[in-house]
């Protein structure tokens, strides 16, 4: 059968995670749905990337199917947008060949994590980032996050379960952006994150930029896989896949 590859958008609000759980409503389950009445009630199933969890969202999150059809890419990109939800949003559909698989042959992902700095929390930011309402020195932050960058072994911040073996990761580049004086934006590149990965580097990072833990927590933490110099998991809300590539 043909395989497709596509790059879709969603609001996690709604949804408890993109994975199929039974008795949940998840992102997973709202496009099979639709691809069965689009193929005369038959279940296709759809492989991505990777999972985001309850509350996480993604703008550039990449799925993979088989379809018994040959479709015009662009029509059927716009029949999956109209017949999904308003919250999951196709961006691109295209033709792949059969040997391409989503998950596997990702080579680099981009997360970004939004912080609203607010004294008070910002009600029409509250689905889209994470509120901390206390000081924060950035130099301290940036200084730390430079320990993330390289190759390591980042089982201390990875969340259980997690059925992954291999917990060793690359990551390329982790920067903070001030997007105001009341929001933070944290990027992370890499050519993969674990479970829980990305906010609980966060969760640390905030926590060292607060003067809770040393600026080399995150080394040590590392060195040591000593859990007592990481943080809390930062809030899902904040969290966003942004890009998924299949090239080196």
């Amino acid at each position: 059968m043909p395989r497709y590859k596509a790059v879709i958008a969603y609001d996690g609000t709604n949804y408890a995670g993109f994975q199929v759980q039974q008795n949940a409503h998840t992102v997973q389950a709202e496009i099979e749905n639709t691809l069965r009445r689009f193929n005369k009630g038959k279940s296709i199933t759809i492989h991505p990337s990777g999972r985001t969890d309850s509350g996480v969202h993604a703008k550039g999150q990449v799925i993979h199917f088989d379809y018994p059809d040959v479709r015009d890419s662009e029509k059927f990109r716009f029949a999956l947008d109209t017949q999904t939800p308003d919250d999951i949003s196709f961006i691109s559909v295209e033709q792949v060949h059969e040997d391409f698989h989503a998950r596997y042959l990702a080579k680099e992902k981009v997360y970004h994590y939004y912080v609203d700095l607010g004294q008070t929390r910002d009600p029409f930011k509250r689905l889209y980032s994470a509120h901390y309402r206390y000081e924060l020195d950035l130099d301290r932050i940036r200084q730390a996050a430079k320990y993330i960058e390289g190759e390591h072994d980042f089982s201390v911040f990875c969340a259980t379960g997690s059925a992954v073996e291999d917990k060793t990761r690359h990551v390329y580049e982790v920067n903070l952006v001030e997007l105001s004086d009341t929001e933070l934006r944290f990027e992370f590149r890499g050519n993969g994150f674990l479970y829980k990965m990305v906010r609980m580097l966060v969760g640390t990072l905030l926590k060292i930029g607060n003067g809770q833990l040393p600026v080399d927590a995150i080394k040590i933490a590392l060195e040591n896989q000593d859990k007592k110099m990481t943080g809390p998991t930062a809030h899902p809300e904040g969290l966003f896949l942004m890009k998924v590539d299949y090239e080196s």
